[in-house]
């Protein structure tokens, strides 16, 4: 394990003992598998992921889907070849065993070629926003989205979510949160009906979001549909080529054949074809 990491884990395991884990659990489940901790992250853990935000500019894919999301992207890839602070919080055993208390589930990192394991959101755009979906899971079991906050300086863009429960989602109140550096979401992505509301001029907003899932398994046609979105609504088409090498013959196949696709695809996305199903992240 690299010092870096090291340091992480000592910092993190301070962090979680001084926290009433009991309460926030009630409030975890209270509201139907979410929480929301202010200032979780101490200034150690957050500033090198700040460097690393910068250092990631020059990666971000910009994306846009008429009448549901404008923003920018940066993939688990680049992360993983160029943010190891970002890296380390994400493999962080004491961060996912807090994680896995709270949920009350076993919790496992993402495939090494699941682009949307480790990623970033940049927001930096007048009217770049996300909207109402749920982080559904494609994999064969649950799958939790943990949002960071990094950049906040809006008045406009904020997360906003209907939370609760024993209600139709209509009929929840909505909940709008700033997200300040080193604060933090928790939410099982199939429960959480939520949004970003549109940025404005001058303002910026960067979320770093990490992805756990219960079972690593995923069928060959919710795959294929996964890839798809993903280079079309996020990361680009040249991130399938980024993949492990085991994979990308695979993927090479699905980015030649993306030309014939990519008319569907965007008609799909706006549309809604299986609902919120089809949306990822915030």
């Amino acid at each position: 394990m690299s010092s870096l990491a090291v340091g992480l884990e000592e910092e993190l395991a301070e962090t979680v003992t001084r926290l009433d884990q009991r309460n926030i659990q009630h409030g975890y489940w209270s509201q139907n598998e979410f929480i929301h901790l202010e200032h979780f992250l101490p200034p150690t853990v957050f500033e090198p992921l700040l460097t690393e935000v910068e250092l990631l500019e020059p990666d971000i894919n910009r994306n846009y889907v008429p009448g549901h999301k404008q923003g920018g992207s940066v993939s688990f890839y680049s992360i993983r070849e160029k943010a190891p602070a970002m890296l380390a919080l994400y493999r962080s055993s004491t961060l996912r065993m807090f994680l896995g208390r709270l949920t009350d589930a076993e919790l496992k990192l993402c495939p090494e070629d699941d682009p949307h394991a480790c990623a970033l959101y940049y927001y930096t755009r007048p009217g770049d926003h996300i909207g109402y979906h749920y982080d559904t899971s494609y994999y064969k079991g649950a799958r939790y989205t943990v949002l960071i906050g990094l950049v906040e300086r809006s008045e406009h863009c904020r997360l906003v979510a209907r939370v609760g429960k024993g209600e139709a989602v209509e009929n929840l109140p909505e909940t709008r949160l700033r997200m300040e550096a080193g604060t933090m979401v928790v939410f099982n992505g199939d429960k959480l009906w939520h949004a970003v509301t549109p940025l404005g001029e001058g303002e910026r907003r960067v979320v770093l979001t990490l992805q756990y899932v219960t079972d690593q398994r995923m069928g060959p046609v919710k795959k294929l549909f996964s890839n798809m979105k993903d280079a079309f609504a996020y990361f680009g088409p040249a991130a399938l080529l980024r993949r492990p090498k085991a994979k990308q013959a695979i993927h090479a196949h699905a980015v030649s054949s993306s030309g014939a696709m990519i008319d569907q695809m965007t008609v799909l996305f706006p549309i809604g074809v299986g609902g919120a199903s089809l949306n990822r992240n915030s």
